[in-house]
């Protein structure tokens, strides 16, 4: 869902989150709109026994937790091009088939860390000092003597006027680096003296550990350690200490590209101890951290990691289907919808019940898609646009299914509107409001909005959780590829509950089913707010293959100038292209 790690810290958040949710909803009051009567049928199409029927399937012991790479993967895979071709849409592969490989490999390491301070050794130990692997396509990692660096954020923002890495080679070093972004006020901006320099409280892709990784990996450094602070962390470190203890997947070409040899987290108190050791006060240059005019630190200290990585090859797959657009002019671009398949499998060594189901997470996702789908195909005339459904594979292992998309599409990104992701969905009931956990990146809210307005809902107008979700699922992949990208889904308020039932429900789920064994289809499940969500996502979908123009990024998004780069490319190639993304007529 999520995550690369993690949504406990998401379900916990909605208590927060409900406290605003008064005043949004007093600013955008929900007045009703017409629907566009040709989808009727398709909305009609959805129900509560359909979505069930699907959960149920997906989440059955039979389909054993839906592991890639396992006879898991195999009946998943089957049963989604069985219901795509009963719902008569087309294979969404160009070569015939529902199907897209993803090359991907499975690894295990766990690669021992010292340090020397004036000759001394100390060893940290895994895992409760730290977690940390090498993706690199190679049986053993060894980094010896490597000096450690502290580079305070471990953040180049040119477009903030931002740089931890300035006068200082990384080449060949282990990097420190602290979680998250700093909340600094924004010297330039004094009427807003406690927004941050960055988005102010609201969260950006720099702040994200890929993002660090990427950066380090840009630099040269050898390894690199995220300091892990539970006062910021979106999940606990006992949720990131499981996940780098389990089997880890990547890409095999992404496998054979530019990394650092170790990343992973280290502690907060271990962070403390190895300062220490070194003669440094972790409090000091975390402070120092947060100015402009921090020079990355080194620590008199060296690192050395060693460890042997173990290999497997996994040819997994993406489930594609397609809807084809009605207009001759415009069938060749594609609003795309994702949802990904996959879950944590099974685990042998547990006694008792070893199934990951994966229920909500996300197997309802996966239903809600289908629904979708399906909705789609009653048309009696398809949209202008066509559509695209992609169920995703290894979101859990690091958003891989739809990287590797996004890095390989079947058809143009430049051609490409948007991105609609489905990541779990809510199962007790009927809410009267709505939201993205992206609000406020693209164009794109203005349709969620219009079309909550048929629904007679609320569509929350602010980021969720400080918008850090938004870089947590398979949508970050199209937006980071440039396409715009949202991430919906029910919003708090349960209608005829009490005023803390949708925070309790997603707060007893967060600490005791997800990514445990016991995320499994419940007696108190009640799909009535599932299908007014599908209901609202078609429209959403609808909307924009209908649309007049392509959604955009809203100035101040960090994936915008992907976006205009890429098609001010496509300008320059095909002149007709041009004149329909400048002077297209309304449709």
């Amino acid at each position: 869902m999520k995550k690369y790690l993690i949504w406990i810290g998401l379900f916990s958040a909605f208590a927060a989150f409900a406290q605003s949710r008064a005043n949004f909803g007093q600013q955008n009051a929900a007045t009703s709109q017409q629907l566009p009567a040709e989808i009727k049928p398709a909305l009609e199409s959805i129900t509560g026994g359909e979505l069930f029927k699907h959960i149920k399937v997906l989440a059955s012991d039979e389909y054993e937790g839906r592991a890639p790479g396992t006879r898991g993967e195999t009946v998943t895979v089957n049963y989604l091009v069985e219901q795509f071709k009963q719902s008569g849409l087309k294979p969404g592969n160009p070569d015939g088939t529902y199907l897209q490989k993803v090359p991907l490999v499975g690894f295990t390491s766990r690669p021992s860390f010292s340090l020397s301070v004036n000759g001394k050794q100390t060893a940290l130990n895994f895992p409760e000092d730290y977690v940390a692997r090498s993706r690199r396509l190679q049986t053993e990692v060894t980094v010896k003597n490597s000096e450690i660096i502290f580079a305070g954020y471990g953040i180049v923002a040119p477009e903030y006027g931002w740089d931890d890495f300035k006068n200082v080679d990384a080449r060949g070093k282990t990097l420190i680096v602290l979680d998250g972004e700093p909340q600094i006020p924004d010297p330039l901006d004094a009427s807003k003296p406690d927004e941050g320099m960055f988005k102010g409280k609201v969260a950006t892709y720099h702040g994200t550990r890929p993002y660090k990784y990427e950066i380090a990996a840009q630099k040269g450094a050898a390894a690199v350690l995220v300091v892990h602070d539970p006062a910021t962390a979106y999940a606990s470190f006992k949720v990131v200490q499981n996940n780098f203890q389990r089997e880890a997947f990547a890409i095999k070409q992404a496998a054979n590209g530019k990394l650092a040899a170790v990343e992973g987290w280290i502690a907060l108190d271990a962070a403390r101890r190895l300062f220490a050791a070194a003669n440094h006060d972790f409090n000091s240059l975390r402070q120092a951290a947060l100015s402009k005019n921090f020079k990355a630190a080194p620590l008199g200290a060296n690192a050395n990691f060693n460890g042997k990585i173990k290999w497997r090859g996994i040819e997994s797959r993406n489930v594609v289907a397609k809807i084809e657009g009605s207009d001759k002019r415009l069938k060749n671009e594609y609003v795309i919808y994702t949802a990904h398949w996959d879950h944590l499998g099974r685990d042998e060594k547990l006694k008792g019940d070893q199934i990951y189901n994966g229920a909500i997470d996300n197997a309802a996702g996966t239903a809600q898609m289908l629904e979708i789908a399906e909705g789609f195909a009653k048309l009696k005339k398809p949209p202008k646009r066509s559509i695209l459904f992609i169920a995703t594979t290894a979101e859990e292992k690091g958003l891989l299914g739809a990287k590797y998309y996004a890095a390989n599409p079947l058809y143009p990104l430049k051609r490409t509107l948007a991105n609609i992701n489905l990541d779990a969905c809510n199962v007790w009931g009927r809410t009267s409001d709505v939201n993205n956990l992206g609000y406020g990146l693209t164009t794109l809210d203005d349709v969620l909005t219009e079309s909550a307005k048929t629904q007679k809902r609320i569509f929350l107008r602010e980021p969720f959780a400080n918008g850090i979700y938004f870089f947590l699922s398979d949508q970050l992949e199209f937006a980071r590829a440039g396409i715009p990208a949202v991430f919906p889904g029910s919003g708090n308020n349960y209608i005829g509950k009490s005023a803390d039932f949708g925070d309790k429900k997603w707060d007893d789920y967060g600490k005791n089913d997800y990514h445990q064994v016991s995320d499994e289809v419940k007696a108190d499940w009640d799909m009535s707010g599932a299908v007014e969500d599908a209901q609202w996502l078609l429209q959403i979908g609808y909307r924009v293959a209908q649309g007049a123009k392509f959604p955009e990024w809203k100035p101040g998004a960090e994936f915008k100038a992907r976006r205009n780069e890429m098609l001010k490319r496509a300008k320059g190639k095909n002149s007709k292209y041009t004149f329909k993304l400048t002077v297209r007529k309304k449709l």
